[in-house]
């Protein structure tokens, strides 16, 4: 009986630290997926931004300043699409974020709706605490290097496609061998890892223009104007964005 008390005692002086370590647990567990979700979601806080990026007015609108830092479109880019188009859409995505599988379904059904007046496109931004996003990206790099803009695009959709499955590296392997790709050819173009470098420039380009979340959307028009939308907006308010841009004077 006195060694049951002991027991009992103990508990019970413990009982208060453990519900205090609980709670405490519990806050920083929600702190860390209220950050996930931020970055995730493509707002405009949360990364450390370099000293010299100004943040955006509350309508998106860049200044003649902001704009010029954001890398101009180049053949070393993705684009579907004419780069000479009245609008372009500049997305910066990530491969492992849930926000930009469903952007990707946005901005497709947008180029469709404005058919030869947008060009759509694609620059990597990988979050740090994505563990596959990176590798994924420089996959879709090689899938690129070897099949051309039309296998790169093929790649990236397959993989949005089933996020849970496709972004560990047989699925990134599984992706390629299904649209076509050597698979001895693009394993040798994962393990040279010469992708790596363009990955982490387009990461930091988008970090100088302003872009810390996923997906972080810039519209750009032919007069020279740009808007930062940040996060996965659904269509109808990507196309009001897109109509500002085309009407703009």
């Amino acid at each position: 009986m006195p060694e049951k008390s002991t027991k009992e005692g103990t508990f019970e002086k413990l009982t208060p630290i453990l519900l205090v370590a609980t709670v405490i647990l519990a806050f920083a567990v929600g702190i860390l997926w209220q950050k996930v979700s931020t970055l995730e979601g493509g707002k405009v806080e949360g990364v450390a931004q370099p000293a010299d990026v100004v943040p955006p007015p509350a309508d998106g609108k860049l200044t003649e300043d902001q704009v010029k830092n954001i890398v101009p479109i180049s053949d070393e880019d993705h684009i579907k699409g004419n780069k000479d188009a009245k609008v372009i859409l500049i997305e910066y995505s990530d491969l492992e974020c849930p926000y930009c599988s469903t952007f990707h379904a946005t901005a497709q059904q947008l180029k469709d709706e404005y058919g030869d007046d947008i060009a759509w496109v694609y620059r990597h931004f990988p979050l740090e605490f994505h563990d596959r996003a990176r590798p994924a990206a420089i996959a879709s790099e090689c899938a690129a290097e070897k099949g051309g803009d039309e296998s790169f695009w093929a790649f990236i959709g397959g993989v949005f496609a089933d996020q849970t499955t496709n972004l560990t590296d047989a699925g990134l392997k599984k992706v390629a061998a299904n649209i076509g790709l050597d698979a001895s050819e693009f394993a040798n173009c994962l393990e040279a890892g010469n992708n790596d470098e363009k990955v982490e420039n387009q990461y930091q380009g988008g970090m100088a223009a302003g872009v810390n979340g996923t997906p972080g959307n810039i519209i750009l028009n032919d007069k020279g104007e740009a808007w930062l939308i940040p996060g996965a907006l659904p269509f109808d308010s990507m196309k009001q964005a897109i109509d500002v841009a085309l009407q703009s004077q």
